[in-house]
């Protein structure tokens, strides 16, 4: 997938995430209002991040992109999941894990660039 196709990802997560948020405000109750509120910032945060750095052009970038949409779909897809469905939360520690890599590997691209 090219940059161009991670922000649209970025993007699409942030625009569901305001309906995930709005679902949990207004048609959600205890404990499934808070895992789908946690999905929502989860993944504005990281859809919004998706966008942010779609114009970087390196492997590491690259490599960045994928470790934060997969974190995205594992974490909050396990979330939602779970509110919706009932489904096991098991997915969210490696979706949460990923997420992580993403950010430290990320940050080891902006280190790593020379000075211009």
């Amino acid at each position: 997938m090219t940059g161009r196709g991670f922000a649209a990802l970025g993007a699409i997560a942030c625009g569901v995430s305001v309906a995930l948020a709005a679902f949990a405000m207004h048609g959600a109750d205890g404990h499934a209002r808070e895992q789908l509120a946690m999905a929502a910032v989860f993944a504005f945060a990281h859809g919004l991040a998706l966008v942010a750095v779609a114009a970087r052009d390196s492997r590491l970038a690259t490599l960045a992109r994928i470790a934060l949409a997969l974190g995205i779909v594992l974490f909050c897809g396990s979330l939602v999941g779970a509110a919706l469905f009932a489904w096991p939360t098991a997915a969210a520690p490696a979706g949460g894990f990923a997420l992580m890599a993403g950010w430290a590997i990320l940050a080891v691209d902006f280190l790593g660039r020379p000075k211009p």
